[in-house]
C-alpha cells in the first residue's frame, strides 16, 4: 500500500500536513480529527480505506501535529472551515469527509452551509449540532491541567488513563511519541499550540448549535452519524435531533466506546464507515 506525506495550503497561507493512504487516482476522503488530536488518530482506520480502494487523507489541523502553528493564533470554528474549503479546492475530485469531534463541526458547517455542492459524503464521529456541556468540559478541563507536559511517557499515560478509565493502558507507551513532543526543557507536551485553548480566537463551537443545526438542514450529501454508546459529549437525544434535521442521514452506536470512537473501537468504527461509504460509491 502507498503511504506518503501530503500537503496543503490552507486559509492565510498555513500548511497543512497530513499522511496520504492509496492510490492518489481513486476517490479522497479527508480525516479531520478533533482539537487537541493529531492525524495519528486515523492511521488504522485509513489503511482499511485505501485497501478498500479510497484515498485517504489524515491531516492534522491547524496548530495541531506538523501543520503550521500561524502567528495570527486564529482558531476560530469559521477559520478551520476556510482551512478545509482551501484543501478541497487542490483536489481534483469531490472528497468525502470523516471527522470527529471539532473536525466533525468543521466538516459539517463546510458541507452543509459553505459549499455543499463541493463534497461527495459526511461522516460525523461522536459529534453533533447539541453537545452535553459537561462532557465538553470535561474535555477542555482535561486540556488545561497538563499544558505545562509530563517529565516522561508514562507520566503521560496515567493522565490519559485517568481520562479514559474505560480503555485499557497500553503495554507500550511508546506510541504516544506520535502526540507528544519532547521540549528543550526535558519535557513531553502535547503536539497541539497551547493558544488553541489559551488564545482568544479558539473555535467556541458550543455557542453555535443553532447554526449547527441550520446547517445539518442544509446538507444535501449523504451522511452517517457515528456515536460512541458510552459518550458524555453527545446524548442520544443529540443525535435523533441531527436525524431529524437531517432526515437522509444514516446513524451507528458503537457499543463499548466513548467520545473517542475510534481509538476505542477502531475496528467497529472503521467497518461502519466503509460500508457507508461503499454505499456511496455504488451511487
Amino acid at each position: 500500500m502507498h503511504r506518503g506525506s501530503v500537503e496543503f495550503v490552507g486559509h492565510e497561507g498555513v500548511h497543512l500536513r497530513g499522511d496520504a493512504f492509496g492510490d492518489p487516482t481513486h476517490p479522497p476522503v479527508i480525516l479531520l480529527p478533533g482539537g487537541g488530536q493529531t492525524r495519528h488518530s486515523w492511521g488504522g482506520t485509513a489503511k482499511r480505506l485505501a485497501a478498500d480502494g479510497w484515498y485517504a487523507l489524515s491531516m492534522d489541523l491547524r496548530g495541531h501535529g506538523e501543520s503550521d502553528w500561524p502567528e495570527s493564533k486564529d482558531y476560530s470554528l469559521d477559520t478551520f472551515v476556510a482551512d478545509l474549503l482551501a484543501m478541497t479546492s487542490q483536489l481534483k475530485q469531490q472528497p468525502a469527509l470523516v471527522g470527529a469531534s471539532l473536525g466533525g463541526l468543521t466538516s459539517l458547517l463546510a458541507a452543509g452551509e459553505r459549499a455543499p455542492q463541493a463534497f461527495a459524503a459526511l461522516v460525523l464521529v461522536d459529534i453533533a449540532p447539541r453537545m452535553e456541556m459537561k462532557g465538553v468540559e470535561r474535555i477542555i478541563t482535561f486540556m488545561h491541567q497538563h499544558l505545562d507536559g509530563f517529565a516522561d511517557l508514562d507520566e503521560a499515560a496515567a493522565a490519559i488513563g485517568e481520562y479514559m478509565p474505560h480503555r485499557p493502558r497500553p503495554k507500550d507507551v511508546a506510541g504516544l511519541k506520535k502526540n507528544l513532543r519532547l521540549c528543550d526543557d526535558g519535557r513531553y507536551r502535547w503536539h497541539w499550540d497551547p493558544d488553541f485553548v489559551l488564545g482568544k480566537k479558539g473555535p467556541s463551537a458550543t455557542m453555535q448549535t443553532d447554526r449547527l443545526l441550520r446547517a445539518a438542514s442544509q446538507l444535501t450529501v449523504p451522511a452517517l452519524l457515528v456515536r460512541g454508546k458510552l459518550s458524555d459529549v453527545i446524548s442520544e437525544q443529540s443525535a435523533h435531533e441531527f436525524l431529524a434535521a437531517a432526515p437522509q442521514a444514516r446513524f451507528v452506536d458503537i457499543s463499548e466506546a466513548g467520545h473517542m470512537v475510534v481509538g476505542d473501537k477502531n475496528d467497529i468504527f472503521a467497518q461502519a464507515v466503509i460500508d457507508f461509504l461503499r454505499t456511496v460509491r455504488a451511487l
